[in-house]
């Protein structure tokens, strides 16, 4: 004969098949948006360290450099780099830095989509001219 412990270990397991696939699509949903907040970091970084190299010298080339060197996580590829300047020595230079962030978690991307675009700009006074 079978007792009621049987038949509640069989809800229980029942519940825990039909509730398992909802729990995992979170954590890993969990998992991409570190991995979203990791890259706005790194692009705000990028922008900061742009934004320094652009103040300090009229070279196009080190602001890029000093951009991808202060976000080595991102693909250098994706990073677009843009610098506005006005005026001379202690007017603003502003440098933009866009990425669009791929998803890497295999099954969220049908949640989110297949990438988002981040964003950062950062305006320091211009220390020569």
């Amino acid at each position: 004969m079978r007792t009621r412990r049987d038949a509640e270990g069989g809800t229980a397991a029942v519940e825990f098949a039909l509730v398992l696939p909802l729990v995992l699509v979170v954590i890993l949903a969990l998992v991409q948006v570190g991995v979203f907040a990791r890259d706005r970091v790194l692009v705000e970084a990028a922008a900061r360290a742009g934004a320094r190299a652009a103040a300090l010298a009229d070279d196009p080339a080190a602001v890029t450099a000093a951009a991808q060197a202060a976000a080595p996580g991102l693909d250098a590829g994706i990073l677009a780099i843009v610098t506005a300047r006005s005026g001379t020595r202690g007017d603003p230079v502003t440098v933009s830095v866009t990425y669009v962030d791929p998803v890497r978690v295999p099954v969220v991307g049908w949640l989110v989509g297949g990438s988002i675009s981040l964003t950062a700009d950062a305006t320091l006074r211009q220390e020569f001219g």
